[in-house]
């Protein structure tokens, strides 16, 4: 759990992080001070800025490319959903800090050191899965690998201690992107051919039964009529079961997508988001040309 909660963080605080080592390239190279130095140092920023920019584009275009879909038509694979959060029945989550009822919490304890840093010495996150209602329909949203954005984030340091906490509150209005897949109900997949052959099969093995029921002239044979008939009540059967499994309700859930796309769910408006990522996208290609104009001035 450690390990994805970090995995999260970091890919949340990538731009970040990604800006940084820009910057420390740049001061390597202003360190080397050599012709060869900056010329090493700019190919990397030219290299690391070029890959941001395509991640940060992939990202807003998910966001601001894909229509919302309604959960009672959505198609199978890659959607966005709207709605609003709601947990499960019967699966309680109370944050770990402030103890209080929500879909969702990640927290984190730091300790500051002798050299006034903060030092973690606790996170972690729940692990329910939590349910988005759109109005059309209800999805079950498996967390496990996804990116989770929030507005509702508290901070207060106590005795040397800092404590952060982030939720998603039961109620919220919810955005999600991810893999979308409906099972059971009217997307079964059956086979009324083979379960016949099945359930024939089955009641041969049972040759009491099976004389009782269509040996009809009570000769001690199954003659080829009989067996016509058997076969009938066979495909009466089958035919009932299936139409019983196909009435059952559907069960939508989104999870991460097997592609690599974006896993997203958060309680942030969209159009935020993706104007946050056109932002980075552009600076990044910014930083990418700037690379290039200076490495075309030092060859």
């Amino acid at each position: 759990m450690i390990a994805r909660l970090r995995e999260e963080f970091g890919r949340k605080h990538g731009q970040l992080a990604t800006s940084a080592a820009q910057l420390l390239l740049l001061g390597l190279a202003a360190q080397i001070g050599s012709r060869g130095g900056w010329l090493s140092c700019l190919s990397l920023m030219a290299l690391l800025s070029l890959i941001a920019w395509a991640v940060t584009l992939r990202r807003h275009r998910a966001i601001a490319d894909i229509p919302t879909a309604r959960i009672a038509s959505a198609a199978q694979g890659y959607v966005e959903l709207r709605g609003h959060g709601r947990r499960i029945d019967g699966i309680p989550v109370v944050s770990h800090l402030t103890g209080l009822p929500c879909l969702w919490y990640r927290y984190r304890v730091e300790e500051r050191d002798g050299e006034q840093r903060w030092r973690i010495v606790g996170e972690g996150e729940s692990e329910a899965s939590v349910l988005l209602d759109d109005g059309s329909g209800v999805c079950l949203v498996d967390l496990d690998g996804a990116e989770i954005l929030t507005h509702h984030k508290e901070s207060w340091t106590r005795d040397g201690f800092r404590h952060t906490e982030w939720k998603l509150l039961i109620g919220d209005p919810l955005y999600a992107l991810g893999h979308f897949t409906t099972l059971g109900g009217s997307h079964l997949e059956l086979d009324a051919r083979q379960d016949v052959g099945a359930l024939l099969a089955e009641w041969k093995r049972d040759p009491a039964r099976l004389h009782e029921r269509f040996d009809l002239d009570g000769d001690g044979q199954i003659d080829p009529r009989e067996w016509t008939l058997a076969r009938r009540a066979a495909q009466r059967e089958v035919e009932k079961e299936h139409r019983a499994a196909r009435e059952a309700a559907d069960t939508h859930v989104l999870r991460r997508p097997p592609d690599g796309r974006l896993f997203l769910l958060a309680n942030l408006d969209p159009e935020r988001i993706a104007r946050r990522y056109r932002h980075w996208s552009t600076f990044h290609l910014a930083v990418f040309f700037a690379a290039l104009a200076a490495l075309a001035q030092l060859r």
